[in-house]
């Protein structure tokens, strides 16, 4: 088989795959953040085997599905703002020589990516008003929400990076093992 064939089997089975992971959140409700993180993770195999265009393009494939076909759309905006390319940008951020900036920036692309989701949902689909019937709270718990969010992802980013060694050191050897 070619390598363009590859690519293109590779690409479609990972979109499939995402596409999948997301329209469980529907049918599993707690998983509105545990399966958009999961469908990014299919993506590392993706940017490892085939380099970051394609996981590009795949992202993209699997945004436009989870936006059309997954019930949950707080988890498919979750995978489109954030979940579904960080995985691709990782990629990038990692080989950054600073990790202070490596670490700002992904911080600021974090909370960019979330605070933007949440304006959407919030307005959007009208939920400014449950967060106003709280009243003082509901502006605190905003805040209390995203500084537990940046805790969330900083262990999301040390266990991706621990996958993507696993899946390069360890898993990537048995499954090609043809290949010289």
């Amino acid at each position: 088989m070619g390598k363009k064939s590859t690519q293109v089997a590779l690409g479609g089975l990972a979109a499939a795959l995402c596409t999948l992971l997301m329209f469980l959140t529907g049918m599993i409700p707690f998983a509105t953040y545990a399966l958009p993180a999961a469908a990014g993770i299919v993506l590392v195999a993706v940017v490892v085997e085939n380099g970051a265009s394609t996981a590009a393009l795949v992202y993209g494939a699997a945004s436009i599905l989870a936006l059309f076909v997954v019930p949950d759309r707080e988890a498919a905006l979750m995978f489109v703002f954030f979940f579904g390319y960080y995985p691709i940008l990782k990629f990038r951020l990692d080989r950054l020589r600073s990790k202070p900036l490596q670490y700002a920036l992904k911080f600021l692309i974090f909370n960019v990516a979330i605070v933007v989701a949440y304006l959407i949902v919030i307005y959007l689909f009208g939920i400014a008003d449950v967060l106003e019937s709280f009243g003082s709270f509901g502006r605190y718990s905003v805040l209390v929400l995203l500084l537990m969010g940046n805790v969330v992802f900083a262990v999301y980013d040390f266990a991706l990076t621990n996958l993507i060694w696993a899946y390069i050191y360890r898993l990537r050897p048995r499954i090609f093992r043809h290949r010289g």
